[in-house]
């Protein structure tokens, strides 16, 4: 977890202890299941809070409610209605099961309650292709945990499938009705959910620890060197550089020409420039604004091309363990 998703967390554990029970309870009811376990795990370890920080939070608050309307509220109900009156029942049934099609059922959604041990031990004697369909309904970071308490075996043949799985047919929901009581309803006329997939693996992978990764990806070269490949394309993307420590921008820029950065930055988040910025020198960071502002308009697939080599010299620096990339977090300096 990011220190910004850290510093999120720790600000709504403080504005629901300022709430009262009764309003916290009111704003619990509409957090998912993975939220209320974060937030109340932020709240039960916040032993005392200065009276500054209660206050910088509500002020916070304040302005960012400001700052929003109310449209948008309750938009599922008006989207249905909308294309309903448009388009009548049938037409609209097959559409809004597209749209909202992804939306979690009472089955799965008991398990997103549960630890990832509990579930593991729940499914674990299921078939491969069951667990991996399973587990691309749940939070990619739970499906990683509830991978990690699998055997080698498994978790590599699980994973591959998730890398294969190309959408969820209903006869396959009905199969996982009779594993979990009512994953999803069996409707003849329900399109394939489109679960599953390169990006739903290398999401889940990014989560897991380094030995397990790398003997889940040698398992997946082994069967598809190509589909391995662009597992790997999509777990570390350029934005994700933000996650790399200051420490590992500055060797990273030792090794990456100017012309190329300037390039792969007209396409990056405002935060990562930043950060780029703080890792140089005065002189060159101010020379690198410049050269960002001075510099016209820069189709995207030269964007994409640059931000490529960059990544790959990432890669290369990791490989040799020179940085470390975020998320891979159980690795300690000893």
């Amino acid at each position: 977890m990011s220190d910004k998703d850290k510093d999120g967390i720790t600000k709504a554990a403080i504005l629901m202890l300022a709430m009262g029970e009764e309003e916290a309870a009111e704003v619990m009811k509409f957090l998912g299941p993975r939220e209320v376990l974060k937030l109340g795990a932020a709240m039960a370890a916040m032993k005392s809070v200065q009276h500054e920080q209660v206050v910088s939070v509500l002020e916070s608050f304040r302005d960012e409610a400001d700052a929003h309307s109310t449209v948008g509220l309750d938009s599922d109900e008006y989207i249905r209605e909308v294309l309903t009156k448009a388009l009548g029942d049938d037409k609209a049934a097959v559409l809004l099961n597209r749209i909202l099609g992804g939306k979690d059922a009472s089955g799965i959604e008991s398990l997103k309650w549960m630890d990832a041990q509990s579930v593991s031990e729940l499914i674990r004697n299921e078939h491969p292709q069951i667990i991996a369909t399973i587990l691309v309904h749940l939070e990619r970071d739970q499906a990683c945990e509830i991978l990690s308490h699998f055997s080698d075996r498994l978790r590599n043949d699980v994973v591959l499938r998730i890398a294969t799985l190309d959408g969820v047919q209903p006869a396959a929901l009905r199969e996982l009705n009779d594993v979990l009581t009512k994953l999803l309803s069996g409707n003849e006329h329900i399109k394939k959910s489109s679960l599953g997939g390169v990006r739903t693996a290398a999401e889940i992978l990014n989560f897991m620890a380094g030995e397990q990764e790398s003997a889940v990806m040698e398992n997946i070269k082994n069967y598809d060197n190509d589909m391995a490949q662009k597992i790997m394309d999509e777990m570390f993307v350029f934005d994700n550089v933000i996650d790399i420590d200051d420490r590992g921008i500055q060797l990273l820029l030792r090794e990456v020409q100017s012309d190329m950065l300037i390039i792969a930055l007209k396409g990056a988040s405002q935060d990562l420039r930043e950060k780029i910025f703080r890792n140089m020198s005065q002189r060159a960071s101010e020379m690198m604004r410049e050269d960002l502002e001075s510099k016209g308009p820069v189709r995207l697939s030269e964007v994409e091309a640059q931000q490529k080599q960059i990544l790959q010299i990432v890669r290369r620096l990791a490989d040799e363990g020179q940085i470390v990339l975020g998320g891979k977090g159980d690795d300690s300096f000893v």
